[in-house]
């Protein structure tokens, strides 16, 4: 008896996330003998109050996927999420599916997730085969990080940089250097150009989704309308296409800075296309890479867009799969506070944190420094639970994955894993907001006062977080020169210091 399942027909199970043609279960199988199983269930739904404009995404998505599976061929069984006999789970679907087939043996591309790993892995003839659609596997980077004293992104992507050849001279980086994230700190001027991201009109298929993701998710967080995400392969390319010639140029220069009335700047907004599966990692950079080469955009537009896809994506996908299950409950600095309410509405009188709240209720999007330096920033000075500052990134972002997510918040943003990741924690007082955008200068608090009434809230929690935290971190050694400028106060003013934060903290 022949027991492997790729002999025999099959059902090949594709998941919200691999809208790929060249997914691992798919090249595995065969139109002529196979059947594919997509399905919508609420426990992926729901699993987080997923933002509204990020369900109409994945559900539009996978229904134009399944039509263009069904254009090449496939036969597809669609489980649509108002089916009266669906099961509202992906194990329970598979099971569905194969009683009704009559197929013993199922394949899939292993999930993304590692809830749904677990899953899959107790469901019964369910064969699990690797996802290869990153630069590395689980076990290089397993290989990469045995041994080492200190896990480090940009080890690791000088690896991928030799691994892919990009921006390669030889065995040399491009312009003699790894890294040029020194020259992309520049803070914008509200009178530069900044092109939108590709919009996309949403056809019928898309509308449907629109009207179902408003009735039965009416009270999820977010905005729906307008609804501009592309939903196809053809659409993710299109949206490259157009941010490598209206955008990448001054993409390095200015992707720190933020603006109030710009969301978008020069960033590309395609994460949300390359982490379904609409884009590969690959094809983007090298798209990156040609620009350079044609002289259509500089060398740091190019290296800083190119590391963070294959540097930082591959590096967080790599730490959250070697410290799963426990990673998500790490809290180093016992950080216990609740999440405030005004994460989900953006009332609050600090601007910065309005304008990157609002932004991401109205587009399901913010760019890394506003969810690093300004909601994520306000959460580590306040002291915020880790796991709901996590389980709010997830829910609101269209980008938002768990193996993507959950790193860059627990590790980076919220230092949950006490530096695993990266080497200090990402904590600023109000200086650092006014430098990099215009928010400060209308907003009802002073950034330039330090304490008291009507003083930036980030001044006085900067200094009670490093003081409440001392005994943590003082010995590193990138908060060396906090702590010693600390030492320098007299005690009055530290004690102004604490005794303004205390007012912030009782005020949220």
């Amino acid at each position: 008896m022949d027991n492997n399942p790729l002999k025999r027909p099959t059902l090949i199970v594709v998941l919200g996330d691999q809208l790929s043609m060249n997914s691992a279960a798919l090249r595995a199988g065969s139109a002529d003998r196979d059947t594919v199983l997509m399905a919508e269930v609420m426990d992926e739904a729901q699993y987080v109050r997923h933002h509204k404009k990020k369900l109409a995404f994945v559900l539009s998505a996978m229904r134009h996927f399944a039509a263009e599976l069904e254009a090449a061929g496939w036969p597809v069984r669609y489980v649509r999420l108002d089916d009266p006999d669906n099961t509202h789970s992906l194990t329970g679907e598979i099971a569905r599916a194969q009683s009704d087939l009559n197929i013993s043996r199922a394949v899939v591309t292993e999930p993304g997730e590692y809830r749904l790993a677990q899953a899959f892995a107790g469901s019964e003839g369910l064969s699990v085969l690797p996802d290869d659609r990153f630069v590395a596997s689980h076990q290089e980077f397993r290989d990469w990080a045995k041994g080492r004293k200190q896990l480090r992104m940009e080890y690791f992507y000088r690896e991928m940089r030799r691994k892919t050849r990009l921006l390669m001279s030889g065995d040399a980086p491009e312009g003699g250097r790894w890294n040029f994230d020194s020259e992309n700190r520049k803070p914008a001027k509200s009178h530069l150009f900044m092109p939108r991201p590709l919009d996309t009109d949403p056809d019928e298929i898309t509308q449907e989704v629109l009207t179902l993701v408003e009735a039965k998710f009416a009270d999820h967080f977010g905005t729906l309308t307008p609804f501009w995400f592309a939903v196809t392969r053809q659409g993710a390319l299109a949206a490259l296409d157009h941010f490598v010639d209206a955008a990448l140029p001054r993409f390095g220069d200015y992707q720190d800075a933020m603006l109030s009335d710009e969301p978008f700047l020069y960033h590309s907004v395609l994460a949300q296309y390359l982490n379904a599966g609409l884009l590969s990692p690959l094809e983007i950079c090298r798209r990156v890479e040609r620009a350079y080469y044609e002289g259509h955009a500089p060398l740091n537009a190019a290296e800083g867009y190119i590391r963070q896809i294959i540097g930082w994506r591959e590096f967080v996908r790599g730490i959250y799969w070697l410290r799963m299950p426990g990673y998500i409950q790490e809290n180093y600095l016992e950080a216990k506070r609740p999440l405030p309410a005004f994460y989900w509405t953006a009332d609050t009188d600090m601007a910065c944190m309005s304008a990157a709240i609002a932004q991401t209720r109205d587009e399901a999007y913010a760019h890394h420094i506003q969810r690093l330096m300004v909601t994520g920033n306000f959460a580590l000075l306040a002291g915020i639970d880790p796991v709901e500052v996590h389980e709010w990134y997830l829910a609101v972002y269209a980008d938002a994955y768990e193996w993507v997510e959950a790193p860059n918040v627990i590790g980076m943003s919220q230092f949950a894993d006490g530096g695993l990741l990266g080497s200090k924690p990402y904590a600023a007082s109000g200086n650092y907001i006014n430098k990099m955008s215009d928010h400060c200068a209308a907003c009802r608090y002073d950034v330039k006062q330090k304490t008291g009434e009507g003083a930036c809230p980030f001044n006085p929690l900067y200094w009670d977080f490093l003081v409440r935290n001392a005994d943590k971190l003082r010995g590193n050694p990138r908060l060396g020169h906090a702590y010693r400028t600390w030492d320098r106060m007299n005690e009055a003013k530290q004690q102004e210091y604490l005794d303004s934060a205390q007012k912030v903290l009782a005020r949220i």
